[in-house]
Parts: C-alpha cells; sequence; structure tokens
C-alpha cells in the first residue's frame, strides 16, 4: 500500500504569523517546525499502522527544507527542496500511489479564516480560479493527484479550508487545526491535533478511497490575479495565455497538466 502525504504549514497547529513561517527568524520559526513534523509523523504512523507499506512525503513549505527527519518513521522518504516541475506541491506522485494526505493546509486566498490565507505565493498572487471559482492549494494539488488516479482521503489543516474541502467532497476525512478571525488565531491544544490527526487517517484509511476521487472537468479556464499588474503582463506571453484584464491572465486547455505547467512558468 503507497501512500503520498503533502506537508505545508501554514494550517498547522496554532501558526498566526508570517514570522513563524519562516526560517529566517528562528526563535520563532523552530517550535511551528517541530509541530508541522510531529503533525506529518502523527499521519504516517496511523497509516503505517492501517498497513502503509510505503510513503513519500513532500516538504512542500518555502524552502521546501522543513521536516525534522529523524523525528519521522523511518519507513517514509522524503521530497525536499523543489525540482522545478509543475507538479510542484505534490511532485513525484504518480499512477503507483494508492492515495494522497494534505497535512497543515491552509484556506485559500481572500479568506478570512486563516490570518495566513494565500494561494501559492502571498507576495505576489491576490487569488487563481478555475472555471471561475476560486482556487486553493489544496484544491490545484487534489486534482494533479486525480489526474493520476490517486484520491484525496485525508486533509489536516485549518477549518476554513477543512468546510472547502467538504464543500469539494464529503467523502474526505479531515481535521480542523485551527480558526483564523481576521488577524488572529483561535488554537486547540498541539497534543488534541496529534490525537485527531491519527484518528481522521485511521477513520480514513478504512474508507472507500475511490470516493476521494476528484473529476477533472473537459474544458479548463484557469486564472491567475497578481498584485502587480507587471507580473500579468509577463505571463501573458506563454503560449496559449492571455490577458483578461491589467492584473490577471487567463488560460484555457483540455488537459490539467497544461494547467499545471503554464502555473509554473506564470508565476
Amino acid at each position: 500500500m503507497k501512500l503520498y502525504i503533502s506537508a505545508d504549514i501554514e494550517g498547522i497547529t496554532g501558526i498566526g504569523h508570517w514570522n513563524e513561517t519562516d526560517k529566517a527568524f528562528p526563535n520563532e520559526y523552530a517550535w511551528f517546525q517541530k509541530q508541522m513534523t510531529a503533525e506529518v509523523a502523527a499521519a504516517a504512523e496511523a497509516a503505517i499502522a492501517a498497513g502503509a507499506t510505503e510513503i513519500l512525503i513532500k516538504d512542500a513549505h518555502d524552502s521546501g527544507r522543513n521536516l525534522i527527519l529523524d523525528k519521522l518513521p523511518e519507513l517514509a522518504r522524503v521530497v525536499r527542496g523543489w525540482a522545478g516541475h509543475p507538479l510542484s506541491m505534490v511532485q513525484e506522485v504518480d499512477d503507483s500511489f494508492d492515495a494522497i494526505m494534505f497535512i497543515g493546509y491552509h484556506s485559500r486566498a481572500g479568506q478570512n479564516t486563516n490570518t495566513l490565507a494565500h494561494t501559492m505565493s502571498s507576495a505576489r498572487i491576490a487569488r487563481m480560479t478555475l472555471n471561475g471559482k476560486d482556487m486553493s492549494e489544496f484544491y490545484l494539488h487534489a486534482l494533479a493527484a486525480s489526474y493520476y488516479g490517486v484520491p484525496a482521503i485525508f486533509v489536516a489543516g485549518d477549518e476554513g479550508l477543512c468546510q472547502e474541502v467538504k464543500e469539494h467532497n464529503p467523502s474526505i476525512q479531515t481535521v480542523a487545526t485551527i480558526r483564523g478571525e481576521g488577524n488572529s488565531v483561535i488554537s486547540q491544544h498541539p497534543a488534541q491535533s496529534i490525537r485527531m490527526i491519527k484518528a481522521g487517517v485511521r477513520k480514513a484509511m478504512g474508507g472507500e478511497w475511490s470516493k476521494g476521487l476528484f473529476t477533472i472537468p473537459e474544458k479548463l479556464e484557469f486564472s491567475i490575479e497578481f498584485k502587480k499588474h507587471q507580473e500579468a503582463y509577463r505571463a501573458s506571453f506563454y503560449p496559449g495565455a492571455y490577458l483578461i484584464n491589467p492584473l490577471t491572465v487567463g488560460f484555457k486547455s483540455q488537459d490539467y497538466f497544461e494547467v499545471l505547467r503554464f502555473n509554473l512558468f506564470a508565476y
């Protein structure tokens, strides 16, 4: 049984400020690095206990070098850094995997459910849409996994993202670690999150995984709204891309991998 875990940090327990996500502020970052690792380890350990024989983890925050490797199960392998591949936060996923889980994920850009809400780049991107609907990093990459026939079975992150996941697919198990309110965060105890993640993964492992597979629309109209018009202008020169307005560049395709490729080069 082969599983994939994609791990981010802005949806882990207690996190509420950009400094806490950033290696450049070690006094603030260190505890949240440990908690990110602990939440990923909890998911992996629960999956192993339920029968997983292979686990690949993508360290998918910032530098891609956050997880403390010796705190993870020995069975797990870890993708660190960024290859520059269109699959981005699910690099190396393919049809050999049985399921995917997302840990530490967060609300999409523009939401009042996480003070750190963003999509891909908090500094550069105001929003991303697919067929007119705003996209989160979860949805972008859950579709990427589904492109290879890999269903999403579990998500841990902020309460707003968990609500979004249920709107997309109520069959996916979720665990809410924090709730955002304006520029604040309401957090449960980190030990409680660990217990909930283990229980949630156990339940997910016993579920009908095929229900977590997303249907990719036949026609794909993707857009990125940048915070600076110069960025949209530059991205509009990608083959097939076009300006929707001075801040927004669009791209149409019938192949989701081409959307991912455009996304890689556009931002």
